[in-house]
C-alpha cells in the first residue's frame, strides 16, 4: 500500500507526547527517525498492529545506534489519517501508551 491512493495523500498528525520525544533527540538520531517516519507514511502496514485494548495501535520497530526504538502510530485507512503517538525504547513504552489510551483515542475521533 502506498502513501498515495487515487491521488490523495495521507494526512499525518502527531501528539504532543510524540513531539516532545522528538525534541529530546540529537540531530543525527532525529534524521534517522524522520527516515523511519517516511517509511511508515509510505506504507502504514509496515508495523505490527497490536491486539486487545491497544488494537488501535501499530508499532514499527527499528534500530538506531545499536538500540531498538519503537514508533507507535495509529492508521485510519478509510480517512487516510496517520497519527504519530509515541516513540522511544521498549522500556515502559506500552505502559505509557495504555495510560494515554483515552487521550489518544479522543485525538483520533
Amino acid at each position: 500500500m502506498s502513501g498515495e491512493q487515487s491521488g490523495t495523500e495521507i494526512e499525518v498528525f502527531s501528539t504532543r507526547v510524540f513531539d516532545k520525544a522528538l525534541d529530546k533527540l540529537d540531530d543525527e538520531t532525529l534524521a534517522l527517525v524522520e527516515d523511519e517516519i517516511d517509511k511508515v507514511v509510505e506504507d502504514p502496514t509496515i508495523g505490527i498492529q497490536k491486539k486487545g485494548d491497544l488494537n488501535y495501535l501499530w508499532v514499527h520497530k527499528f534500530k538506531v545506534e545499536g538500540r531498538e526504538l519503537l514508533l507507535g502510530y495509529s492508521w485510519q485507512e478509510n480517512e487516510l489519517h496517520l497519527y504519530l503517538l509515541n516513540i522511544g525504547p521498549h522500556e515502559n513504552f506500552y505502559t505509557k501508551l495504555k495510560q494515554r489510551r483515552k487521550a489518544d483515542l479522543k485525538i483520533m475521533k
